[in-house]
This record gives C-alpha cells, sequence and structure tokens, in this order.
C-alpha cells in the first residue's frame, strides 16, 4: 500500500481547518462535503467508492489504524486511494467526535433525483417528515435499508442528513441506498402517486391496523390469489411510500390528509406512543414481509 510521503503533524494547518468545517452546515454546503468518521462509516464508504469513484475525496489516518486494520490496506489498494497519514492530534482537530477512532474520510455528498428513484419503480421508500433527531434519522436511515426499502427521502425541515451525528447513527446505511434531502412534500407525493406508488401515513390513531394488514396479506399469500383493487384499504404487498413524521407532533394534516390511507402500530401495553425510530422499523418490514 503507497501513503502519503509526509505525516500531517500541524493540527493548525489549513487543510486541517478546510476539513474540520465540514462538521459545520455551513461548510458542508459551500464544498458538497462531509465526514465519515470512524472504521464502519468509512469501510462503507470505501466499498461504495467501487461504483462512485467521485465519492470520497481524502481518506486521513493514523499509522497505527492501517497497521492494526489490514483490511483498510487492501480496499484502498482496490480502489487505488492513497491515505494521508496524520498524527492523533490532527485527527482530534479534523473530527466532530471526542474520541476519532483512527481514520477519517472526507466524502462527496449526493443527492438523486426523485425522477430517477420513481423511474426505476420502487416498491418501498421511507419519508422523514420534519424529522429532526439525528439519531432518529440515522435509525430510520438503518431500518430502510435493513428492510430492503429503494429509497430514503427527508422533506424540508428534517435534519441534515450529513451531520455528523446523523452520519455516524446510520452506521453505513447512508452510503448503501439513494438518500434524498430536502424534498418538497406536494410535490413528492404527487410523483410518487403518479407512478402507481401507495402512500401510507404512520398515524397512531388511524382506523386501519398494521397488524391486520399483515395478517390479510399472509392470507392473501396463502390463497395465491392478487392483491384487491377496490382501493377501499391498504393492500401492504403493491409499492409503498411510508410517510413518519416529526418527534413531538407527529405528521400535521396535511400530510396525512395528502397520503391514500392512515395506518396505526398497535399497542398492547400501556405505553401512550411509540419512538419515530421504532413505529418506521416496524411499517417498514410490515411492508417488506408482505412485498416478500
Amino acid at each position: 500500500m503507497t501513503y502519503s510521503p509526509e505525516l500531517m503533524s500541524n493540527p493548525r494547518a489549513d487543510r486541517v481547518k478546510a476539513v474540520a468545517r465540514l462538521a459545520n452546515r455551513k461548510g458542508r454546503e459551500a464544498t458538497g462535503q462531509f465526514l465519515a468518521e470512524g472504521p464502519q462509516a468509512v469501510r462503507e464508504a470505501l466499498l461504495a467508492h467501487r461504483n462512485n469513484d467521485n465519492l470520497i475525496q481524502d481518506i486521513y489516518a493514523v499509522p497505527g489504524f492501517l497497521e492494526s486494520h489490514p483490511e483498510f490496506n487492501e480496499l484502498l489498494a482496490d480502489i487505488k486511494l492513497t491515505p494521508r497519514l496524520v498524527t492523533g492530534e490532527v485527527l482530534l482537530a479534523m473530527a466532530d467526535t471526542q474520541t476519532p477512532q483512527g481514520i477519517l474520510g472526507v466524502v462527496a455528498m449526493s443527492q438523486p433525483q426523485l425522477s430517477e428513484v420513481l423511474e426505476a419503480k420502487p416498491k418501498l421508500i421511507a419519508v422523514l417528515c420534519r424529522v429532526q433527531d439525528p439519531g432518529n434519522a440515522g435509525t430510520i436511515l438503518r431500518a430502510a435499508d435493513a428492510a430492503g426499502a429503494d429509497a430514503v427521502v427527508l422533506t424540508k425541515g428534517s435534519v441534515d442528513i450529513y451531520n455528523p451525528k446523523a452520519v455516524r447513527s446510520t452506521v453505513g446505511s447512508l452510503f448503501h441506498l439513494p438518500v434524498l434531502s430536502n424534498v418538497e412534500f406536494d410535490h413528492l407525493v404527487a410523483a410518487s402517486k403518479a407512478t402507481g406508488v401507495q402512500v401510507l401515513a404512520a398515524d397512531g390513531y388511524a382506523a386501519h391496523n398494521l397488524d391486520a394488514l399483515q395478517d390479510q396479506a399472509v392470507l392473501r399469500a396463502h390463497a395465491g390469489g392478487g392483491a384487491p383493487t377496490d382501493g377501499t384499504a391498504p393492500v401492504l404487498e403493491t409499492p409503498t411510500m411510508w410517510l413518519f413524521g416529526n418527534e413531538g407532533q407527529g405528521l400535521d394534516e396535511h400530510e396525512k390528509s395528502a397520503a391514500d390511507f392512515r395506518v396505526a402500530v398497535p399497542l398492547y401495553g400501556v405505553a401512550e406512543s411509540l419512538n419515530v425510530g421504532t413505529a418506521a422499523t416496524v411499517c417498514l418490514y410490515g411492508s417488506a414481509r408482505a412485498q416478500r
């Protein structure tokens, strides 16, 4: 493996300051780049770079990390990227975390087009409507990735998914599927419906019950029949876009009214509600199971 010839040791160098600015939204918007910190995020970015050689702009690592993680040397050599070696003090100055884990990547922000996502005939899309907590956003993105979703969309007013905390909370899933940010809600819904995608709103007070819908999907599968088309109830087997709302307020009336149906996750205990990340996981897996 070939390395950058000199060890970066000045934490006040201009390059170090430029990387550190990516922890702030203004810095990201000015450059179109963000930070991927730690082994998991950098590993997934390196793997994704194989299909997009403009993805990773730079890799910074302390020498000890590369010595103890030979798989990274292989990945870097495979995609012909030369890492820049830095001292621990320099890495700390660059990173958003107080305890950086030896490696950091500067990655180009991606913004797929909604038209491209819909032209690919998606079966499952997760939409974050004004979700503002980075941890919740990361949880939903990971759940969507695990459930085999085709895309994740964040509407205007949602958290910046390239916020360092949000990136870390995705644990690499950010690099596995298209993620669209700052999308106008009405355009999203109209375009999705026009391509035959069913829009479901996750609403704890809805008349339709997710468990009952899953049971109906199982019965149809065992009967060997197709999904009903009378339009009186959600059909989990069909291409679906789920809407998940803000942590404190949930979906607003406009967002719920825009959906084809509202669906509740039943609560069998005494809890008043589910965290949006947990509710999203249950809903996405309900659709994923029915579609398979």
